[in-house]
């Protein structure tokens, strides 16, 4: 009891400490959240308030339960510094190139632009599969300056240990289903959002939530998750309809989790949370960690519920990249010191995809078997499913469609650092150093690059505010299906609306497919 009323003068001191006329003033690095004091630092583009904690740290007891409210605390909390990446293993983007072992992570970051009001706010969820990355992957200040809005970035659990479902976990579940402790997390953020924002100077009515690849995916999840209404008002979906939006059913996930405990030598869920976050990354492996259906954040496959209106009512912007292929056809064979040869092409498109795909994406009309390959794997798993999904969305609200197609830009970051001359093109990932300092880079954009960057900034920025997706001087991006704006260079025919982009990636093919 003493300790509950000590922590209760506490929060009550804070309150006390910065009145709420004080939050306002764009110059005051001090913001009073509900629970507590945070220090962040003016910067060239505005305030930035970094490594806030949304929810307790999920470890020990709390491994594997939804997040919960983080506790209050004395003082002033600096935040200046980015808190820990969540587990995971290491790889070649700048400044992961060590695994990460913390599981104390459920941090997020804020960015304030100059001047006072109530701001649209934009919520970002990183990439990274479901199994890497961190809210630090952008750093979205120059964004929120050019467009006028507060943009948080977000960190949640990964891999085995964000997606783990067993029956013994599901015992633990108030709804008899685990798996979806990553996309909880992002919902314990929102909520933060909600209940702090304001003091940020933004408006938590007017929420958007974006993201690329897995982030991508995570906001179609959300969208379809009726324990996300009224959370958020809009949403940008980049790089994420691949596989449909598709979760994991509840069967498969738990079956997987149980060969994921045997492999750690466990029949339990305490020696589970007994074993070290280096443990739980060794065994993760090659398993499909992401959201479970079933239970009450994900009752149906987002692909029904969103046709049957879970997001009723809500904006969406939807796009894919042109080239999105070529990252992971590189990484399989160039990366790996294999190119595929023409002779291995036809058994290899054979194999994966059939016949009538080898006929439709003949060897001789791309510039490399490689390059080849990547045309009809991202024209399956993300240029098609993207267009789907506008017809998925488009009687249920308005849905906005582009397609990055810049080709003349530099490969994203960690790209740059592997020393290829391959032709990445507009592949995946590569539209968001358009957005963002990706990974803190200044990307090497010409002058031409750089134009397109201001009015790509223009139109997620317009879309995020509220309105339709717009730049100056420029086409407006289409609302409903059949149309899409493609985002490109001046010398390479700059934006424009196109309506060949389903035939261009031989949808009929890849829809029929799917359905059968």
């Amino acid at each position: 009891m003493i300790r509950r009323i000590a922590v209760a003068l506490t929060a009550l001191a804070a309150t006390l400490l910065v009145p709420a006329s004080a939050q306002a003033s764009s110059g005051d690095p001090v913001v009073r959240t509900e629970a507590g004091l945070v220090r962040g630092e003016v910067t060239a583009e505005g305030r930035q308030f970094l490594g806030i904690p949304y929810a307790q740290p999920p470890v020990g007891r709390l491994r594997w339960t939804a997040p919960r409210a983080v506790r209050p605390w004395q003082g002033v909390r600096e935040a200046r510094d980015f808190g820990n990446k969540c587990a995971q293993t290491a790889s070649w983007d700048p400044g992961y190139e060590q695994p990460a072992h913390t599981e104390d992570c459920l941090d997020l970051n804020v960015y304030v632009p100059e001047g006072a009001g109530r701001r649209a706010v934009l919520v970002w969820f990183h990439g990274g599969g479901l199994t890497a990355g961190a809210g630090q992957d952008v750093v979205p200040d120059a964004f929120a300056r050019q467009t006028g809005t507060v943009v948080v970035t977000v960190n949640y659990r990964l891999g085995a240990l964000g997606f783990l479902a067993t029956t013994g976990l599901d015992d633990e579940a108030r709804d008899g289903v685990s798996g979806n402790f990553g996309m909880l997390d992002q919902q314990a953020a929102l909520r933060w959002v909600s209940a702090n924002v304001s003091r940020f100077g933004g408006d938590p009515g007017r929420v958007t939530i974006a993201g690329e690849s897995a982030g991508g995916r995570s906001v179609c999840t959300q969208l379809a998750s009726p324990t996300g209404k009224g959370l958020f008002r809009a949403g940008i979906i980049e790089s994420g309809a691949y596989d449909d939006c598709a979760a994991r059913p509840h069967g498969t996930a738990v079956t997987e989790g149980a060969d994921f405990a045997r492999k750690l030598g466990c029949d339990t869920v305490a020696c589970l949370r007994g074993k070290s976050a280096a443990d739980i990354l060794a065994a993760q492996g090659d398993y499909d960690w992401g959201p479970v259906v079933g239970g009450r954040f994900l009752p149906r496959q987002p692909s029904a519920a969103l046709a049957q209106g879970a997001a009723a009512g809500v904006p969406v912007m939807n796009g894919a990249n042109q080239d999105e292929g070529r990252l992971f056809a590189f990484a399989r064979f160039d990366l790996a010191g294999t190119p595929l040869t023409a002779e291995q092409y036809p058994a290899v498109m054979r194999q994966e995809f059939g016949e009538e795909v080898l006929r439709s994406y003949p060897l001789a009309a791309q510039p490399s078997p490689t390059i080849a390959y990547a045309t009809a794997f991202g024209d399956m798993l993300f240029a098609c499913p993207a267009l789907r999904l506008d017809g998925v969305l488009a009687g249920r609200g308005p849905v906005y469609a582009y397609e990055f197609a810049d080709r003349t830009g530099p490969p994203f970051a960690s790209l740059r650092n592997v020393g290829t001359d391959f032709d990445f093109g507009a592949t995946h990932v590569n539209e968001v150093q358009y957005l963002f300092k990706h990974f803190g880079l200044e990307s090497p954009l010409n002058a031409e690059q750089r134009t397109l960057s201001r009015q790509m900034v223009q139109y997620w920025g317009s879309f995020v505010r509220g309105g339709a997706p717009r730049a100056d001087g420029q086409p407006a991006m289409p609302p409903g299906t059949g149309q899409v704006l493609s985002l490109r260079t001046a010398s390479a025919g700059g934006n424009a609306v196109s309506t060949t982009v389903h035939g261009a990636h031989r949808c009929n093919l890849w829809d029929s497919a799917a359905v059968s």
